[in-house]
């Protein structure tokens, strides 16, 4: 066998179709299973999508780069299920595009953030992490408190709809209003938020001013949403322990 793959490294032809073919199997290994991710990833009937302001959010997450650092993906491993709570199911990603699960941890996994820390305490955080965090090495966002430019956020969920997300027309016709309203609480646009998403909702002035719809809104209405979009993760943790 070592004689064979000897000969083989001095033909370079050779060599060459036996990367293509061993390419080629690891790939279909990979690859193959995902044809069937409709019939092997069970979406929970509670499961709901992003928000337009928790999308627009997210959005601004993959723009700076957050997910070079963060994962969102806890595995079932003790010392991960103490510190970060329930392991992550795949229908939890299944209207994400793309997943974010990461493969770094330069900063902690992110997945079961939703509402572990006031609104006030991730906009401190973004604008100065040492302020909140004095041992924290991650960059100032301070730029996150301009206004949020919603021109695409309708285009975005029809996008998402077309492949496969739960947005109906009318999520789609109101993303804008709805965007702003999940901002102003005590409003009609913030109840029509609710009625659309469900009433778990967080309907809030995230930044802490409701005049104003910014970056930092947005960010923060995402980081809120994870791991709050569906009770699966806990219901099978539960299940498991007892």
């Amino acid at each position: 066998m070592l004689r064979l793959h000897y000969n083989l490294e001095k033909m370079s032809m050779g060599l060459v179709a036996g990367i293509i073919v061993a390419a080629s199997i690891g790939g279909i290994v990979e690859i193959a299973p995902l044809f069937t991710i409709d019939e092997t990833v069970e979406i929970p009937d509670d499961m709901r999508p992003h928000t337009p302001l928790e999308l627009a959010g997210r959005e601004i997450y993959i723009r700076e780069g957050c997910y070079a650092c963060h994962s969102q993906m806890v595995r079932s491993l003790a010392d991960e299920l103490d510190r970060y709570g329930p392991y992550s199911l795949a229908a939890e990603s299944a209207y994400d595009h793309p997943m974010l699960w990461g493969s770094k941890r330069t900063g902690p996994d992110l997945a079961r953030l939703g509402e572990k820390y006031s609104d006030a305490w991730h906009s401190a955080h973004l604008i100065d992490p040492r302020s909140v965090v004095p041992a924290s090495i991650m960059p100032a966002y301070p730029w996150l408190s301009r206004d949020l430019d919603t021109d695409l956020i309708g285009d975005q969920l029809a996008t998402l709809a077309t492949l496969g997300v739960p947005y109906t027309a009318d999520m789609v016709d109101a993303a804008l209003d709805d965007a702003k309203g999940q901002s102003q609480p005590d409003t009609e646009a913030g109840d029509a938020v609710r009625e659309r998403y469900g009433a778990d909702v967080a309907v809030r002035a995230f930044d802490g001013d409701p005049g104003r719809l910014t970056e930092m809104d947005a960010v923060v209405a995402y980081l809120q949403s994870l791991g709050t979009l569906t009770d699966a993760p806990y219901e099978l943790l539960a299940g498991e322990t007892q």
